[in-house]
């Protein structure tokens, strides 16, 4: 029998730390047929990646990987590796440019947690093919610095009209995904509270975009 897919799970912060990161690592445990290590050291990229069909930064912030961190993770993802950012994980590595390429978009502010309602672009892809045209939801809405449409392939966008507080108007992408490299990246701004973690749709909407980066059937690189 082959051996399940190996996630890494990284939840090291510097900044704000979100209550929900322990709901989140296990709701991640118990999502698909993963063999998950969550950690939140930083020497667990000091070595190549390459037995991990995808990392997920899962609400991380602040500077979180040192120097030869962020070279074994530019080589996995280049080299073919799944990479899943969750949240907060737009939060992280302002220093790094690279980290904002791979993202596709980094966090600017948030209005109050509430909710509102998204909108499924891509009805097919395996993180939002289960979702209705509209979504009522609960989350904070996080407004980026830039708009991701032009580098990456948008799959939910916000109303910004069924909720209080939103900066980006029209066109506001929450979840998208693209190639990076040869490797996949999928992003979703949802999952600020532990009840997110409970929700069906949400878990996937994660499960569906872990699946799409990691390219299930392999079990490492």
């Amino acid at each position: 029998m082959a051996a399940a897919p190996r996630l890494l799970v990284y939840t090291r912060t510097t900044a704000y730390r979100h209550d929900s990161i322990p709901a989140a690592v296990t709701a991640l445990r118990t999502l698909g047929p993963f063999e998950v290590t969550a950690t939140e050291d930083p020497a667990a990229f000091e070595h190549p990646l390459d037995g991990y069909a995808a990392v997920v930064f899962l609400s991380t912030s602040g500077e979180v990987l040192t120097p030869a961190g962020r070279e074994h993770l530019t080589a996995y993802v280049e080299s073919g590796g799944g990479f899943v950012g969750v949240h907060a994980a737009a939060c992280t590595e302002y220093d790094w440019p690279y980290y904002g390429d791979l993202l596709g978009a980094r966090f600017d502010r948030h209005p109050a947690h509430q909710p509102g309602k998204a909108v499924t672009e891509d009805r097919t892809h395996p993180a939002t093919r289960h979702l209705p045209a509209v979504w009522q939801f609960t989350d904070e809405w996080y407004d980026f610095r830039t708009n991701p449409r032009s580098s990456t392939h948008v799959l939910l966008t916000a109303d910004e009209s069924s909720y209080d507080g939103g900066g980006m108007g029209t066109d506001h992408p929450l979840a998208w995904c693209h190639d990076k490299g040869a490797g996949r990246v999928f992003y979703t701004a949802l999952g600020h509270a532990a009840e997110a973690y409970e929700d069906p749709d949400f878990r996937a909407h994660l499960l569906g975009g872990i699946d799409w980066a990691a390219r299930p059937g392999t079990t490492g690189r």
